[in-house]
């Protein structure tokens, strides 16, 4: 079956149309994946100069002095020491402990929001890779249409061929005319 010019310029057009579409989506998912990438690395650079400094002051000046207190009243008297270490020691553990969960809670919610960016980028990407079918397409309209034709085709051939036409029939045996009975016979 041979397609005119018209359609296939039209399907040469719908090829480069297509072709232009994947490159756009190539080039979509390069960037994606290069803004994921710059969002890692970003995140890393936080974790060291935000998160691992604050861990490292917070040991310095809370929890340091007070294990070197703790360990200068380690030889006095155990009731004395005990209140100590509950003046303060556990206050400064307590501290410590309370400035390590809150540089846990920002590092967590960094890595949420990268998680969610990420997230909303591999939706955007996902919209624009996968376009959603919306129902049956100029073929399938075709392919019926030429389905009905070929059936109405088929019908009438069958009609012509079994339909009774009386018309069309000539007896073979057709009786001889008898002679005039009125004519003079010579």
């Amino acid at each position: 079956m041979g397609l005119s010019r018209k359609r296939k310029k039209e399907l040469r057009k719908l090829k480069g149309h297509a072709e232009e579409l994947w490159q756009e989506q190539q080039e979509v998912l390069e960037r994606a994946s290069a803004v994921i990438r710059e969002a890692s690395r970003q995140a890393g650079h936080l974790t060291r100069e935000e998160v691992v400094p604050r861990v490292s002051s917070t040991y310095d000046e809370k929890l340091r002095p007070g294990v070197e207190k703790g360990r200068a009243f380690g030889g006095a008297v155990i009731g004395t020491a005990k209140d100590k270490i509950v003046d303060d020691v556990l206050p400064a553990v307590a501290t410590v402990a309370g400035s390590a969960l809150s540089i846990l809670d920002i590092g967590n919610d960094v890595r949420k929001r990268l998680e969610k960016t990420a997230n909303e980028v591999g939706k955007r990407v996902q919209k624009q890779v996968v376009p959603a079918k919306k129902g049956p397409g100029p073929g399938t309209y075709i392919a019926i249409g030429l389905g009905v034709v070929a059936l109405a085709g088929i019908a009438y051939a069958a009609w012509q061929t079994f339909r009774a036409d009386d018309d069309l029939w000539i007896a073979d045996d057709e009786p001889e005319a008898a002679p005039d009975e009125t004519a003079p016979k010579a």
